[in-house]
């Protein structure tokens, strides 16, 4: 807590006495039936007049605490100077220091039951200390003049299920840095709109998803270990300038989505671990309310005002920040009780299942709340097995996400690509397994951080070959992947062929892009992001079979896939021709839907061809080919690739 912040002062510590009249009946009695969405503007600190004077309210649940009081610079972080006062029965502890500014350092000193005392940081504190600082911030309570209302009235309107959304994952601290010393060199959130909004729109991405922006104490963590889940990381600047940030990207026309962890949260003292000597956060029973594999606590989703702690913060992004949609991780240790367990480290639900019927049940709230309150935010399922209908409406027994990961197919496509050429062949359904089920759900495919980590090798080090196939290979498959129904999600440097394994302490190697294989990489897959973005038919129609259609599925003896997308109007239709081998095939002939001209509009080699090339056009022949009497001849060279473009 030896961090110094703006300086703030008080007059004298001692606190104006409760009922204050802040917190309401109604706030209490809404809190504890976990619907209060907006319970953020009553817990934690909040800069305000009261009775003639300025100061601070403070409030924090803490029902089974023997006492609570504030402490921070302003008293010496003595625990006798300042007490906060319970409101009734509702465990809510309130008090109103006067003279205490913005930018003063806090957190509540929580004697427990059995008279230890426990020094907590705000859960809900909407600024923290930097690292190794645990102390909580109280922040600026200004409004942010915000000016992308045209954005957001435009979301409200737009399905996005049937939209074009092309993510870039990024890790903020290591995109890039900074050759400066203080905070290791991260950029700040100003910094940082405006350079990744410039090379967003370049190339063509949608959005971008930010891992690791609430506030936790350790950086090896990316962001999952949370301690602060309303605070943007002090990391990168104050939540005034991560308001910029938001803002500045919707200016540029770029959508924002953050990873969002309600599924278990750090031991760390000043956390929500043993909030106020007890079990609060976290279920009671260690066999629900802790993962042995990764040593945290489980949230209790059946406790409604936990349930609504997590709902109000899912919210509070979405509608204090502009988020744009939340991706949730690791659905899967929440809906299984046995999830990371061996026998006898869980317990059944009450009909002996594996379900946890309190995380379904949350699940479907919050997916309810956000529907109704978020403006047309999305809210994305990490989920990692085949649990039914998670993109569902809760009214058909669906969880109610937006969209879904699609890790079986990620799965599937990297152990593909890894094989060496002549193996493919005896993996070819690897590749269209995928197609199988892609109805299933609202998918997004997703090549994300975490398989560039752990020794997995980053994405064109998991390509067989010599230095030029890793190239030509990862060409070939992101072009399957562009084609492939559902939307899309690349992390940081996988489009320039990032070398090593991704690793949050550096920067990318940014100047790998100004070396000529690296930057072609590059210009080909903002090539096919601008396709995509372009061609309605990428998009629209991704979760119906009337969008997609195999040409030739089958053709694993010289491990050649293609297909068709449609879009709802027929127009613009496209012909994906996908090799993935290096044999040159000079004339391979393909079948077609019907007589016409077919327009090249990309291949490996070139890229995209601009209307001022002149771009190839093949012109069906009436030749029987792959089950159609209709059929085109054009080049594939090694690892070939086409898509071309035609009408009906």
């Amino acid at each position: 807590m030896a961090e110094k912040v703006k300086a703030a002062t008080t007059t004298g510590a001692n606190t104006v006495p409760a009922d204050l009249g802040i917190i309401s009946e109604m706030d209490r009695y809404l809190f504890g039936n976990g619907t209060h969405y907006e319970i953020y503007n009553k817990l934690g600190a909040h800069p305000m007049m009261l009775n003639g004077k300025t100061g601070v309210y403070f409030a924090v649940w803490a029902p089974h605490a023997a006492k609570v009081s504030v402490i921070g610079e302003f008293n010496s972080w003595d625990p006798d100077t300042s007490p906060m006062a319970l409101l009734g029965t509702s465990g809510i502890y309130e008090c109103f220091i006067p003279g205490l500014a913005p930018g003063a350092l806090y957190k509540f000193a929580i004697t427990s039951q059995a008279g230890e005392v426990l020094f907590k940081a705000d859960p809900y504190a909407r600024y923290a200390e930097f690292r190794p600082g645990t102390a909580s911030i109280v922040a600026e309570s200004g409004d942010f003049a915000w000016t992308d209302e045209a954005w957001i009235e435009s979301r409200e309107k737009t399905n996005p299920r049937e939209a074009a959304m092309s993510i870039y994952e990024v890790h903020l601290g290591s995109w890039k840095k900074k050759d400066r010393p203080e905070k290791d060199g991260f950029y700040t959130y100003k910094e940082a709109a405006k350079e990744l909004a410039r090379y967003v729109r370049d190339m063509g991405y949608t959005h971008v998803e930010l891992m690791g922006i609430a506030e936790h104490p350790f950086d090896g963590s990316w962001g999952y270990q949370v301690t602060g889940y309303y605070a943007p990381t002090s990391r990168y600047g104050t939540p005034e300038e991560f308001k910029y940030f938001v803002d500045y990207l919707h200016q540029k026309g770029i959508g924002v989505i953050l990873d969002w962890v309600p599924a278990h949260f750090p031991r760390d003292a000043h956390g929500l671990a043993n909030f106020d000597g007890q079990p609060l956060y976290e279920y009671a029973d260690t066999r629900k309310g802790e993962h042995p594999d990764w040593g945290t606590k489980v949230f209790d989703y059946g406790k409604y005002e936990v349930s609504n702690f997590l709902i109000a913060n899912a919210l509070y992004w979405i509608n204090q920040f502009h988020i744009d949609g939340l991706r949730v991780d690791a659905v899967a240790s929440m809906l299984y009780l046995d999830y990371g367990r061996r026998d006898g480290q869980w317990v059944a639900n009450q009909y002996g299942g594996n379900q946890n019927l309190e995380a379904i049940e949350f699940f479907r709230h919050l997916n309810s709340a956000i529907n109704q309150r978020g403006h047309g935010a999305m809210i994305i399922a990490e989920e990692s097995t085949a649990w039914p209908s998670v993109t569902h409406d809760p009214k058909d027994g669906g969880l109610g996400f937006t969209f879904k990961w699609n890790m079986g197919w990620m799965h599937d496509f990297l152990e593909y690509m890894k094989l060496d050429p002549y193996f493919r062949k005896y993996n070819h359904n690897k590749m269209t397994f995928g197609l199988t089920y892609f109805t299933s759900e609202n998918y997004i495919l997703v090549l994300s951080h975490d398989e560039v980590v752990h020794l997995k090798c980053s994405m064109l080090n998991k390509m067989p070959g010599y230095y030029i196939d890793k190239f030509a290979n990862l060409k070939a498959g992101y072009t399957f992947m562009f084609g492939h129904p559902g939307k899309k999600l690349l992390f940081m440097g996988q489009d320039f062929g990032q070398l090593h394994e991704w690793d949050e302490k550096v920067s990318l190697d940014w100047y790998l892009t100004c070396e000529e294989e690296h930057s072609r990489l590059q210009s080909y897959v903002r090539d096919l992001l601008h396709i995509y973005r372009k061609y309605p038919a990428l998009y629209e129609w991704d979760n119906n079979w009337d969008g997609f259609q195999w040409i030739n599925a089958n053709d694993g003896d010289r491990s050649i896939y293609s297909f068709v997308r449609y879009s709802p109007s027929h127009k613009r239709s496209l012909l994906f021709v996908c090799s993935f081998t290096p044999m040159e095939r000079p004339d391979y002939r393909v079948g077609v839907p019907k007589r016409g001209s077919y327009t090249l509009l990309l291949d490996n080699n070139h890229g995209l061809y601009k209307s001022s090339e002149k771009p190839p056009v093949f012109k069906a022949a009436k030749q029987e080919c792959d089950g159609r009497p209709y059929s085109i001849a054009l080049p594939l060279s090694a690892y070939g690739t086409a898509i071309l473009r035609f009408n009906g």
